[in-house]
């Protein structure tokens, strides 16, 4: 049996990871790496291993860094099963033909730059395009129930169990053989924080001889969350009476319905002027918000309760949704009151970077960053104080003020990562992915495991 790292090694994106048992060969998430340009550069080169002989990918959750890459793998020569919960495969399929949709545009426009400037180039084209993106949703085969176990064959067995983190994620035990010969191998996917609205807390985990684990919040723990709430809140307030408006960078995914059903309890409590205008400006986080309509077996009690009585936790006064592009930019002309959020959440792409281009320079505006923001991305160089950036060409000043909000993550900090991690007992190895370096080992030296690993990308161990 022997497990290779492809993505997310010593990184936080780009989750990959190869299981090979006996014949058999399964991938565990196939991700984008995002970041700086020469990060992206990556995901076209090669996999490291032929994806023609893999036989099932198990995919852990939707988001762009864990499913990005399966337009490509499939048009590479996967042509094996993509096992997944309902929910992810309903975002997986929306994730992919959106990544696909702004790659094409991105080809276009930087061959449309290349023509102007009289440059004799090849074209450049996507990474993959929407073809591309619908031939792989072909090999969506089987979902699963939370939970409940699955039979690959008469040796492998795969569970997938709640993780808490958004809609439809699952860390995913696999376990390999039989008997004393036994091998049982946890991948903890992204980890929730635990005690949210919308979804229920991560499951405890099994006990497991071989644990590979995210460590994106390795290193720290998160701000409370009534805190957060409060201090969004107060962000809001504050900007409205200096006359600006609130940017939210946001994922479309998962934070976009959070902030929407805080923005709701908030107008509720009486907190938030009930006049506010709100926008969710992204198809993609619309289209979302409606997929999470459809999946209320993924909610946690106070959730499920509130769409039983037939009150929409994400619905609240003065709130537009924008799907079409005349309407996002009619939004600029807005010059105060009114909260935004767009995507990209680390604003390297997407609508957000319209509405920053006309709110970073106002010193009357905000921007209220909700996430992590990876380096290399322009929301990283906004949270760590630039004093300019660079946007469609033009260098923008920063007088806006910038808050960074960090107790709305959605993934497990430190306490929670430790806590998940004692309850799967104490492995043979512990494999620490998904994370900086700095959080790696920072958590590496609290861990109860006889080893402790932190895979570089395309290594791979026997286990």
């Amino acid at each position: 049996m022997r497990i290779s790292f492809h993505g997310a090694a010593q990184e936080v994106t780009g989750s990959c990871h190869q299981l090979q048992i006996g014949d058999k060969r399964l991938l565990i998430d196939c991700g984008l790496f995002q970041g700086s340009r020469e990060i992206e550069e990556d995901n076209a080169g090669d996999f490291g291993f032929d994806p023609a002989e893999v036989d099932y990918l198990l995919l852990t959750h939707a988001h762009l860094d864990h499913c990005g890459r399966v337009p490509l793998l499939a048009k590479r020569g996967f042509r094996g099963e993509i096992i997944t919960t309902a929910a992810s495969r309903e975002l997986a399929r929306l994730v992919m033909l959106d990544a696909a949709h702004l790659q094409e545009e991105d080809a276009e426009w930087q061959n449309r730059k290349a023509r102007r400037h009289n440059r004799q180039a090849e074209g450049i084209e996507p990474l993959y395009d929407t073809l591309d993106a619908l031939n792989a949703l072909d090999y969506f085969g089987r979902t699963v129930r939370l939970g409940e176990p699955l039979d690959l064959d008469d040796y492998v067995r795969v569970t997938f169990l709640d993780a808490g983190h958004i809609l439809g994620s699952a860390c995913i035990l696999v376990e390999a053989g039989h008997g004393k010969g036994k091998k049982r191998i946890l991948f903890s996917g992204d980890l929730g924080q635990g005690n949210r609205p919308i979804l229920r807390d991560p499951a405890d985990p099994p006990q497991a001889d071989i644990v590979v684990m995210e460590s994106t919040y390795g290193d720290r723990p998160h701000k409370q969350l009534d805190p957060s709430i409060h201090e969004l809140y107060d962000a809001i307030k504050d900007t409205f009476q200096r006359g600006g408006n609130v940017i939210i960078p946001s994922f479309a995914l998962e934070r976009s319905q959070e902030i929407l059903y805080y923005l709701r309890q908030g107008v509720h409590d009486g907190v938030l002027p009930g006049s506010m205008q709100v926008f969710l400006d992204s198809p993609m986080a619309i289209s979302a918000t409606e997929i999470f309509q459809r999946h209320p077996e993924c909610y946690n009690e106070e959730t499920a309760k509130l769409f039983g009585s037939g009150r929409d936790p994400f619905g609240l006064p003065g709130l537009h949704m924008t799907r079409e592009t005349a309407e996002s930019m009619a939004i600029n002309r807005i010059s105060g009151g009114a909260v935004i959020i767009a995507g990209s959440g680390m604003c390297t792409g997407g609508r957000v970077r319209h509405h920053l281009k006309h709110n970073l320079w106002r010193r009357d505006s905000s921007i209220v960053f909700v996430g992590y923001a990876a380096v290399g991305t322009l929301g990283r160089r906004i949270v760590d104080g630039a004093k300019s950036v660079r946007l469609f060409g033009e260098d923008l000043p920063v007088h806006a003020k910038v808050y960074t909000i960090g107790g709305f993550s959605a993934h497990a900090d430190n306490q929670r990562l430790l806590q998940w991690h004692r309850q799967t007992g104490n492995p043979e190895t512990t494999f620490l992915v998904h994370g900086e370096p700095e959080a790696m080992q920072a958590l590496a030296g609290q861990l109860h495991s006889h080893r402790v690993v932190m895979p570089k990308k395309h290594e791979s161990f026997d286990i």
